[in-house]
């Protein structure tokens, strides 16, 4: 598992490449995923992420997912679980204060991160673990949470277009005058 998880930090750039692609496809699916309910396919897809990330990056599913900004090292498998940085007793060749055996996630993230297109992403401050999320699926949360900030910017960009007109109308009349409507559709009819 150490050896894969070795692996997947120095390919963070084609992983990153992938997450994006995953991320494209469930935001897209978002329509399908709300028809069903996010809740009954909550346990699937965590089922499929916990296999897939627990394979190639040891996942301890937290469920707030950090390996996009983390250079595809999960900085829950830190003895220490630090989330944002290692501590002051890094080991000399980057070796791990509490398993010496163990690079230190934070060394492995620094240099997935330095391999990435956005690896500058590392330097952001994440919040403390949620634990009430352990177990879920940070895919489908994310995913969920970016296809609705997308609905509604796209419901606030319709909602400005279509309160416009009106006042377009007004400040500027057609210039051709509108054809009188004929009787029938005024709901008369000519007798």
């Amino acid at each position: 598992m150490y050896r894969i998880r070795l692996f997947a930090t120095r390919h963070a750039r084609a992983f990153e490449w992938l997450y994006a692609g995953l991320e494209r496809v469930m935001i897209a699916a978002d329509p399908v995923f709300r028809r069903i309910g996010y809740q009954r396919i909550e346990r699937p897809v965590a089922l499929i992420e916990r296999a897939a990330k627990g394979l190639l990056f040891d996942c301890k599913m937290c469920g707030q997912c950090a390996l996009s900004s983390t250079g595809m090292s999960c900085p829950m498998n830190c003895p220490k679980t630090l989330r944002n940085g290692p501590c002051g007793g890094v080991r000399p060749g980057g070796y791990c204060e509490v398993k010496p055996q163990m690079k230190c996630v934070w060394v492995l993230a620094w240099d997935g991160a330095s391999r990435m297109k956005n690896g500058d992403r590392i330097g952001e401050v994440l919040p403390p673990v949620d634990h009430t999320l352990k177990g879920s699926s940070a895919w489908l949360r994310v995913s969920r949470e970016k296809a609705a900030n997308l609905r509604s910017a796209t419901e606030a960009a319709r909602t400005v277009v279509a309160q416009s007109f009106p006042a377009a109308r007004r400040n500027e009349p057609s210039t051709a005058p509108l054809a009188p409507e004929p009787p029938a559709a005024q709901g008369r009819t000519e007798a």
